[in-house]
Order: structure tokens, then sequence, then C-alpha cells
């Protein structure tokens, strides 16, 4: 099915043209959609602009010279203006890694944000370790450039294995090594406290970005496998019902029907749709109501609307709630795109 073939109006172009306000959707645009290279001119002058105006320079503008926000140390709050949110959100807005700041930033959340064991942690703890922000961060810092560091490669062995496994023992072998935590992950398959020790969809998306990341001759066997388990899982229910184990609810929660940009810990159909569209799930026709879905939540322009925003919470606001959205846009195409070719 040519998912592309039937979109209306022209998005694409209202996408590429000159924004002062969202410059880094211009910039995603080329690359991601178009295929454009990293040495294109226009690429060159996109991502030169999303570093000058909008919301990437007033992230970096809060930034202290050390490299952290609001205050030192692992970086998880204050919720959406603390450390590691500021990484994920400039690797999702389209910054430059290469930049001395962002650099600064990556830096400093594998020196301050990681445990003993290597995994990405909300309070530098074991029992801090949980998936989304796991994913989350190595998917932002892969996107940064940071792959091969072996800093990042001990997180991405943590959260492969944590999905897995294998070598990490049991929540009551308090003696253990390597074991899970009630109070994070606490066992296998993405079980966690969150999700009232259930499975959590939410985790297993942001895992599965993560890891999709890593270029199919760096995957270990370990991630590879964590990967198989993870299409496993996601594709085990319809991704257009979302009902995943709902841990403390007899329902899907609404974020789930909810398109919006950036994407902190909660997910969308949208978001579960770019992680297995990434890892060559594409054409699996068990996307098809999905992005059936996807469809039919567009305007008579072809655009998408932004349903939710973290505005008022982050260092700069990103677009208005209700109104079309370029971010929510490119989403879109870059997913019905993935499932096309």
């Amino acid at each position: 099915m040519s998912w592309r073939g039937r979109l209306r109006g022209d998005p694409l172009s209202w996408l590429l043209q000159i924004d002062h306000d969202q410059p880094g959707v211009r910039y995603l645009t080329l690359t991601e959609v178009l295929g454009r290279p990293a040495d294109d001119d226009e690429v060159i002058q996109a991502r030169a602009a999303a570093m000058s105006s909008g919301p990437i320079p007033a992230i970096l503008g809060a930034q202290r010279a050390e490299g952290y926000w609001e205050k030192p140390g692992p970086g998880y709050g204050p919720k959406y203006r603390g450390t590691v949110w500021q990484v994920i959100f400039l690797a999702q807005l389209g910054a430059d890694g290469a930049d001395p700041r962002v650099w600064t930033a990556g830096n400093y959340v594998l020196d301050h944000s990681r445990t003993d064991l290597g995994g990405f942690s909300a309070d530098g703890t074991r029992a801090g370790q949980v998936h989304c922000l796991q994913g989350n961060l190595c998917h932002a810092l892969l996107a940064l450039g940071w792959l091969g560091d072996p800093r990042l490669d001990a997180a991405l062995d943590w959260l492969a294995r944590s999905i897995t496994g294998e070598g990490i023992a049991p929540s009551t072998e308090t003696q253990a090594s390597a074991r899970y935590m009630r109070s994070g992950n606490s066992a296998p398959g993405f079980c966690c406290a969150a999700n009232n020790q259930l499975p959590c969809a939410w985790g297993a998306v942001k895992a599965m970005l993560g890891l999709s990341q890593v270029p199919e001759f760096r995957r270990t066997p370990a991630i590879s496998a964590a990967i198989a388990q993870g299409l496993e899982f996601l594709l085990g229910r319809d991704p257009a019902a979302a009902d995943y184990p709902c841990g403390y609810s007899d329902k899907p929660s609404t974020s789930w029907f909810r398109f919006g940009y950036p994407l902190g810990y909660v997910t969308d159909v949208l978001q579960n749709l770019e992680a297995l569209t990434a890892l060559g799930c594409g054409h699996d026709p068990r996307l098809n109501n999905a992005l059936e879905m996807v469809l039919q939540k567009r305007d008579e322009q072809g655009r998408w609307r932004m349903d939710y925003t973290y505005n008022g919470k982050m260092w700069a606001d990103i677009e208005s709630k209700g109104q079309p959205s370029k971010w929510v846009t490119w989403r879109a195409l870059r997913v019905l795109d993935r499932a096309t070719q």
C-alpha cells in the first residue's frame, strides 16, 4: 500500500519553508524525509539556522558552563528543565552534536547519569534505571554523534541485557552483583515499577528507538536479542489499540492517541510506529491499522495538529497546542515514508 500516495495538499512544501521559530523542522525534513546528505548545501544551511534561532539556542542559553542545567548531578529533575531532558530535547530538535555546548552536555550525562552497572538512571542509583529514560538517552546520544564511546556502549549493553535478562539476577537475590530492582525495571521483558511491575510499552518504545539507532554492523548479540524481544512485544498487540498491559488502569492511557512534540517519558501511537518502522517493520500488515489512524488525523491541507505540549515547562515553547504542527507533520511524513519504502 502506498501510504504517501494518500496525502492531502502539499505538507512537504510547508515543512521546507524558512521558519525562524522552528528551523529544525526544515533540517530534519531535508535529511530524514528527503534523504539529503550531511554535506548538501541546503542541509548545512538548515542545521546552522536550527542552531542560531528557535528553541535550540534558548535551551543552550540556560546551560551552565560545566554542561548541566539547573543543578549538578544525574539531571532528571526538575522534570523537563533538568540536564537529561535537555539532551533528549536537543537531539529531537535537530541540534548539531559537534557544537561544543552540545558535546559538553552529552559528556556530562555520560559521566553523571549512569550507574556502576553502566545503565542510565533517574537518580544515579541502580533503583532509578528505567527503560524509558535509558532508551531516550541512548537514542539522543547516538543521534548527537556518540556512537562508539565506551560509556555509551556500556549503557547500550545494560539496556539490551535488562530487556532479555542476560546476566541479571531476580530482584529477590539481594546479594547478586547485578540484579533487577523492584523500584525500577523489575524483571526481564520491560517489567517496571511505574507500570505496577507489568511490561511497560512506553518503556519498550523508547528502548527500541534507542537500539534502532545502533547500525546493524555494530549490534552485539545482546542488542539483536533485545530488539527481537521488543518487536515481539510491541507487535503482539495492535499498535492502533495500544492495549498493552496498563498497570494501574483498566484501559490504555489517552496519551497514546494524542500526538505532540518533543516527547519525554510519555509516548504515542506515532512514536511506536517510528520505532517499528526504524527497525524495518514498515511493510508489516500489523501496522496497517495504526498507519490508517495516522492518516485519519490529518486535516484538509495534509497537516497534523499538536495535541499536547510541554510549553511552560521547558526552556523554550514548541508551537501551539491545538494548531497545525510542523513537528508532528514531520513525524507523520517520516513514518509514512518508511512504510512506503
